[in-house]
């Protein structure tokens, strides 16, 4: 596996080896130790999985409590992935990092705890993995507003997103609970 940092420390863009053949392709997605040899030492408890239509944007979600790091993946279509930094004391709090994820390019980012995390799905379908560092607590669970204006994340909107209920009250970062 290869990890290259992104603009914001901690914040890790993964490719794995993969080997193709006349048969298709193999791909080892994780390893613990490999991990650990890239700094990833995180214990992952839980993995999740949603599948989305195109123009769907989820996000920007964390959990103020039982935060979340996240090592995420695309296994169908592909998605403008998205990580802010909230963590008040860090030199890039508010900063973001925009990156595709696809079935074709099987790029994963690493977020770790202390981001909010969205994607914005670009093809027809997207169906994306990820596994969590902690369980799901909807009672911590935060929105971060998509469309913040501070933020001004380049989603590169071809159309008006689908936004669910919840996402579309996301709050501002200047609003927002955020990290020590």
């Amino acid at each position: 596996m290869k990890a290259t940092q992104t603009s914001l420390p901690g914040v890790l863009l993964i490719e794995p080896k993969v080997f193709n053949d006349a048969r298709g392709f193999f791909a080892e997605t994780y390893n613990e130790k490999k991990m650990a040899e890239l700094g990833i030492r995180d214990r992952f408890v839980q993995d999740n999985h949603s599948s989305s239509s195109k123009h769907v944007l989820r996000g920007l979600h964390y959990q103020i409590r039982q935060p979340q790091g996240k090592l995420v993946r695309v296994v169908e279509g592909e998605i403008m992935d998205v990580a802010v930094d909230l963590r008040r004391t860090s030199p890039n709090f508010g900063c973001w990092e925009a990156v595709r994820l696809s079935a074709a390019n099987k790029r994963m980012l690493w977020i770790p705890a202390g981001f909010a995390h969205g994607f914005l799905v670009l093809s027809s379908t997207a169906d994306v993995l990820y596994k969590a560092t902690d369980y799901y607590a909807p009672e911590h669970e935060r929105t971060l507003a998509w469309n913040d204006l501070q933020l001004k994340i380049d989603w590169q909107l071809e159309n008006t997103p689908i936004v669910s209920a919840k996402d579309q009250r996301g709050l501002s970062l200047q609003n927002a609970e955020t990290f020590e």
